[in-house]
C-alpha cells in the first residue's frame, strides 16, 4: 500500500508568506508611518498648539498697537506718557516723595 501525500505546492506557500508580510508592512505603515494614525493625531494636537500660540500672539500685537497709537503724534494719552516716563526715564514731579 502506497500512501499519497498532498504537500501544497512550495510556490502557493511563498505567495501567502509574501502576502502575509506585505499586509503587516503595510498595516504597520497606515498606524506608524509619516503618514500614519498616530503621526495625524500629532499633527492635529500640534495644530491645536499652534492656534493657542497664534491667539496670545494676536492679542499682544494689538496691545502693542494700541499702545504705539495712543503715543502717536496723531492721539496723545497723557497718562501713558507719564506713565512711560516714569517706568522708562525714572523721572518723578518735584512734589513727589520717592520710597525705596
Amino acid at each position: 500500500m502506497s500512501i499519497l501525500r498532498n504537500r501544497p505546492a512550495f510556490g502557493a506557500v511563498i505567495f501567502f508568506a509574501v502576502a502575509f508580510s506585505l499586509g503587516i508592512y503595510f498595516t504597520f505603515a497606515a498606524v506608524q508611518g509619516d503618514y500614519g494614525l498616530f503621526r495625524r493625531a500629532e499633527i492635529r494636537i500640534e495644530a491645536q498648539h499652534l492656534t493657542e500660540e497664534l491667539a496670545q500672539l494676536e492679542s499682544e500685537v494689538a496691545r502693542m498697537q494700541n499702545l504705539s497709537r495712543r503715543l502717536s503724534d496723531d492721539y496723545l494719552d497723557l497718562d501713558l506718557l507719564d506713565e512711560q516716563a516714569r517706568d522708562v526715564l525714572g523721572l518723578i514731579r518735584a512734589d513727589e516723595i520717592v520710597v525705596r
